[in-house]
C-alpha cells in the first residue's frame, strides 16, 4: 500500500500566496512525497522545488512572447515530423537552432518549393528564440506592407519601423511571392539597411533569391537591400514533397467503417 501524499496545510497555501508561488501548488504534494520516499535533504528538496518554479515560470514566459511574436504554437522544433520526405543541410539546420546567427546578427533565408516545411521551421527557430528570452516578431512579408501602408494614414509608420528594427530576430515569411511597388520597395530597403549587421532575419520564399530583383519595382535599392541580407545568410534549401499533406487530418477506420452490409440482399 502506497503512503499518502504528505498534507499541505492552509497555512502553507497562504504563504505560497502571498509569496505569488501559488501554482507551486500543482506539484507540491507530489514532491513532498518524493523527498520523504528517498530521504532528501531538506537543501535538496528546496532546491527542487525552486528549479520547478523556475521551469515553469520559464516556460509560461516563453509562451507568452511567442504569442507576442505571432508565432503558430504548433509550430515547434520537437513538432517536426523527421519522416518527412525532405531533404536539406540537417548539418545548418542544427547550426541554426544553436542561435548564434542571432547573436552575430547575421540571417537565414529558407527556400524551397511550396508546402515543404519552409514556414514550420522558420517558426521554430522562432520560438527557440522566444524561450531564450530573445525579441522575434513574425510576419507574412505581404500582410506586412500591407500594414507599413496603413500606417502611413495615421502616421504611425516610423514607430511601427521602430519596432521592427529593434527586434532581435525578425521572421519575414513567404517573401517575394507578389510583386513590390514603390513603397514597398522602399520599406523594404530602409528595413534592411537599418538592420544590417544590428539584428537577425529569416526570410522564407520559394524563389531563388536570384529571382527576388525581379520583384521590385526600383531595382537599384533591390539590389543593394538584397546584397545585405545575402552578404550576410545562411542559405537552407528544401527539397522534397509536400509537407503539408502530412498535417492532412486522417479519418479513423476501423472494421465497421468497411460499407453497408450486404448480408439479407
Amino acid at each position: 500500500m502506497s503512503a499518502p501524499a504528505p498534507i499541505v496545510t492552509g497555512e502553507l497555501r497562504a504563504i505560497l500566496s502571498r509569496l505569488k508561488l501559488g501554482q507551486m501548488m500543482d506539484t507540491l504534494p507530489e514532491r513532498l512525497l518524493s523527498a520523504r520516499q528517498s530521504s532528501m535533504s531538506h537543501v535538496d528538496f528546496l532546491e527542487m522545488i525552486l528549479a520547478d518554479e523556475v521551469a515553469r515560470r520559464d516556460s509560461s514566459s516563453a509562451l507568452l512572447r511567442a504569442k507576442a511574436a505571432h508565432l503558430d504554437p504548433t509550430m515547434v522544433a520537437e513538432a517536426w515530423d523527421d519522416s518527412a520526405a525532405v531533404t536539406f543541410d540537417r548539418a545548418l539546420w542544427s547550426e541554426l537552432t544553436t542561435l548564434r546567427f542571432v547573436d552575430n546578427n547575421h540571417n537565414a533565408l529558407i527556400l524551397g518549393p511550396v508546402g515543404v516545411g519552409k514556414t514550420f521551421l522558420a517558426t521554430a527557430l522562432g520560438h527557440i528564440g522566444c524561450r531564450r528570452r530573445y525579441r522575434v516578431h513574425f510576419e507574412r512579408a505581404d500582410k506586412l506592407f500591407k500594414r507599413m501602408k496603413a500606417a502611413r494614414l495615421d502616421n504611425s509608420v516610423d514607430a511601427e519601423m521602430r519596432k521592427l528594427v529593434a527586434v532581435d530576430l525578425l521572421v519575414l515569411d513567404d517573401f517575394a511571392l507578389h510583386p513590390l511597388d514603390v513603397t514597398d520597395t522602399n520599406l523594404f530597403y530602409e528595413l534592411t539597411v537599418e538592420r544590417h549587421r544590428r539584428g537577425a532575419t529569416v526570410i522564407t520564399s520559394n524563389r531563388d533569391p536570384s529571382e527576388f530583383l525581379a520583384q521590385f519595382a526600383d531595382p537599384l535599392l533591390a539590389q543593394s537591400a538584397v546584397d545585405r541580407i545575402q552578404s550576410a545568410a545562411y542559405e537552407l534549401v528544401i527539397e522534397g514533397e509536400s509537407y503539408r499533406r502530412r498535417q492532412r487530418p486522417q479519418m479513423a477506420t476501423s472494421t465497421s467503417d468497411q460499407g453497408p452490409s450486404r448480408k439479407g440482399r
